[in-house]
């Protein structure tokens, strides 16, 4: 069975584009903003800590298991040649 590349080149620039992102993680990031009431309109101004999430494309998450898979399958072809000449 012969693995057609363009074949997964094309499953994966198609999901690439239409799937979107996936959130993975959330950093914390120290923001400055205006004080409350009286305080923000004199100028001063309170740091909190905001969640930046880090979003991952789906396309790459498809792409690396191809990469992995196809990998895995090359391997097994080597493995099998081998023990063929033994």
């Amino acid at each position: 069975m012969e693995m057609n590349n363009g074949l997964v080149a094309g499953a994966t620039a198609i999901a690439g584009a239409s799937l979107g992102s996936i959130p993975v993680a959330a950093v914390p990031v120290a923001t400055t903003v205006p004080a409350a009431g009286i305080a923000g309109w004199l100028g001063f101004t309170t740091t909190t800590i905001v969640s930046a999430p880090i979003t991952v494309p789906v396309g790459s998450i498809i792409a690396a298991g191809a990469l992995l898979t196809y990998g895995g399958y090359r391997a097994y072809q080597w493995i099998k040649k081998e023990q063929a000449t033994l």
